[in-house]
């Protein structure tokens, strides 16, 4: 290879990547942690490098242009080969010291993980903790994440799992909330209710109907996508919401609702990380503290 025809800097390399993925300066400045302006310059370097033109304006955000589109997918394929050595070479990382970061559902990071994330730091104050509280999957491979608590399994071949104990959610109202309805006493009785949904549409009401229930859109009275939210709409007698049984169950303000009569919806929990940080002490020590710590407390 001539390396004399290389010519261009991967960090602002990087910079275009990142803008032509988030769609903006301003987008790219956040997720890369630098000035607007810093990056404005990296990529107007890199064009003045290649001598080409990358993005053209469009209301407030970019697109790319012709030579941006055909650039797009070599500079996608170097992040990902950078993103891979990154991994690789904290794999290789053998002190228990340093950062890492931890991603579940946002109940999860802000119910379950809490005490558990205090008894790792009494274990290993040497490790710095972030939490990303988010119900969307995070790509582990791109290390947006060093280990995920998941429902589901993951199917990437560089990704490694271990299942946890099945978790279950049920119902849950305030006792005040269930007397103002007539204390139901069967399911049918809930058609009168107010439930609390995640979803706008007909997944979530499919779902509970499927536990027993013959409620209609009408009983979804608050929707909500966020679960601390819908959990607090709960707990505040705005209806009924659902909530894993070891959330619901240490509320001293809420109650089962029909618990001999309602089963509950069972889910997967999985914990996972990725192939190449299995190596290193510090992911290794996370990940099964975490797992014996879910693992007791399912």
């Amino acid at each position: 290879m001539d390396w004399r025809n290389v010519k261009f800097d991967w960090n602002r390399a990087r910079a275009f990547l990142v803008t032509a993925e988030e769609g903006s300066l301003s987008a790219a400045a956040r997720a890369m942690g630098m000035t607007q302006p810093t990056l404005g310059r990296q990529v107007d370097a890199l064009e003045a490098e290649l001598g080409v033109i990358l993005f053209e304006r469009a209301g407030r955000g970019l697109v790319l242009t012709p030579s941006g589109i055909e650039l797009l997918d070599h500079v996608r394929a170097m992040g990902e080969a950078a993103g891979r050595m990154s991994l690789a070479a904290s794999g290789q990382a053998q002190s228990i010291e340093g950062s890492i970061c931890l991603t579940a559902s946002e109940i999860e990071s802000a119910y379950l993980l809490p005490p558990i994330i205090a008894r790792l730091r009494q274990k290993a104050p040497g490790i710095e903790v972030e939490v990303v509280a988010s119900n969307a999957a995070m790509d582990l491979r791109r290390r947006e994440a060093d280990i995920a608590l998941r429902s589901f399994r993951p199917t990437q071949p560089d990704l490694i799992a271990k299942r946890l104990n099945d978790q279950n959610a049920r119902f849950y109202a305030t006792p005040a909330y269930l007397a103002r309805i007539g204390n139901p006493a069967t399911p049918a009785d809930l058609n009168r209710a107010d439930f609390i949904s995640f979803e706008a549409n007909d997944q979530y009401l499919n779902a509970i109907n499927g536990l027993g229930l013959t409620i209609t859109r009408q009983n979804l009275t608050v929707i909500t996508a966020n679960h601390c939210v819908h959990w607090q709409f709960a707990r505040h007698g705005v209806g009924i919401g659902m909530a894993p049984e070891k959330i619901g169950d240490a509320d001293p303000d809420v109650v089962r609702v029909l618990p001999d009569q309602i089963k509950p919806m069972t889910f997967p929990m999985w914990l996972t990380t990725h192939r190449g940080l299995n190596t290193s002490r510090r992911v290794r020590m996370v990940f099964d503290f975490l797992a014996e710590e879910l693992s007791a407390s399912g």
